[in-house]
């Protein structure tokens, strides 16, 4: 029985390997019933804060509980938390129904719970073929099947629809939606935020290893003002007009045109017919997930402005600066975390010697499925 008490709780969790902070006091909760987004570049520290809280990697400080307890204290491990860190975990030659079948006499789960999940992700007509045959998104698929067979609670995924056809991705969208309303838990952790968005209730979004936003995906939307982005043939007439009608907020944009925020595309086009001058396009620029996650995480890793060649300016091969960002300069915050946030720390994620690999036997769990896209 599912009754909501998958809560994930992440209290100042920090971990370094030797001299490289991955994670430094980060800290969210995911709550059951919903389908939770966990979004950052690469190297903010996702996957590091995903195998702190499965047991995988020690935390060099703070905790990360599943049910109010790490992950070593869960009684029974698969029938509470189901996860797909990597999708690599397969005997090239065993087929999907027994590898399928190993992990559940592992974990103590009748042979019918394989059928049964093989079913949910779409995998029933590939059953009998061997894993080393399976192109990326059936190992996908696989692996989903995997980390459902205990029938969890919780379910946390990294990247999951990575492989997957668009097909896959709207039958998973839909499978994580139906898991969650069913008062179970969902992580799902991405980069791939145009997919995400259609997926997700609430979001946490980190950069350099803390956490920049924490909340409901349409709480995030409000805070963002919708834009008028014009292109008029005198700028500085049309500043001057609208401002004198009330607009207080118009800024130019990198690329000639004027961007309006706090009122809407007729009204500077009424303005813009008052003050004689004419335009040659107009619309309005809602807020996005993908606009604002830039906004919340540019600068991570810097790279700057191209400006003659290598050598040109003896910086080493690509140079190095500030991100240029959304708007030019880091994004709207300059390249600093956003209004509110903590300030930047040290960047990205390094493994440590030798890395940092699961058990022997508890390896990467699950994918999803419906229909593939053929052979690898």
């Amino acid at each position: 029985m599912h009754d909501g008490s998958g809560r994930i709780a992440v209290h100042n969790l920090t971990k370094q390997f030797g001299q490289v902070t991955a994670v430094q006091n980060l800290s969210f909760a995911v709550e059951p019933g919903s389908v939770t987004g966990f979004l950052g570049p690469n190297g903010a520290g996702k996957t590091t804060t995903l195998r702190m809280l499965l047991g995988l990697v020690t935390p060099t400080a703070g905790t990360a509980t599943i049910n109010g307890m790490p992950h070593n204290r869960l009684g029974s491990p698969a029938t509470v938390v189901g996860s797909v860190l990597e999708n690599e975990g397969f005997h090239p030659m065993r087929t999907a129904r027994n590898h399928l079948r190993v992990y559940a006499a592992a974990i103590g789960v009748a042979d019918q719970r394989v059928d049964q999940v093989l079913s949910l992700v779409g995998l029933t007509p590939a059953a009998d073929r061997n894993a080393g045959g399976f192109s990326l998104g059936m190992r996908q698929r696989l692996a989903l099947a995997t980390a459902l067979l205990g029938d969890p609670q919780v379910l946390v995924l990294d990247e999951p629809a990575n492989g997957l056809d668009p097909e896959g991705i709207a039958w998973l969208r839909t499978f994580l939606r139906t898991f969650a309303k069913e008062g179970r838990t969902v992580l799902v952790s991405s980069h791939l935020l145009a997919e995400v968005e259609q997926t997700i209730d609430n979001v946490v979004i980190v950069s350099r290893g803390q956490t920049m936003y924490q909340g409901r995906v349409d709480q995030l939307r409000k805070s963002q003002q919708a834009r008028v982005i014009v292109r008029p043939s005198d700028p500085q007439a049309l500043v001057t007009a609208l401002r004198e009608a009330g607009a207080v907020d118009v800024q130019p944009t990198p690329d000639g045109e004027l961007a309006v925020t706090g009122t809407n595309a007729k009204q500077v086009g009424d303005v813009a017919l008052r003050a004689g001058v004419a335009i040659y396009g107009l619309h309005e620029d809602s807020a996005d997930l993908e606009k604002m996650f830039f906004q919340l995480t540019s600068g991570q890793y810097a790279g700057g402005q191209y400006s003659g060649g290598p050598q040109a300016r003896g910086q080493g091969q690509y140079g190095g600066g500030q991100y240029g960002g959304p708007q030019g300069q880091g994004g709207p915050y300059g390249g600093q975390a956003a209004p509110g946030a903590p300030p930047p720390q040290q960047q990205g994620w390094g493994p440590p010697p030798g890395g940092a690999q699961p058990p022997p036997g508890y390896g990467q769990q699950p994918g999803h499925g419906q229909e593939w896209g053929g052979q690898r």
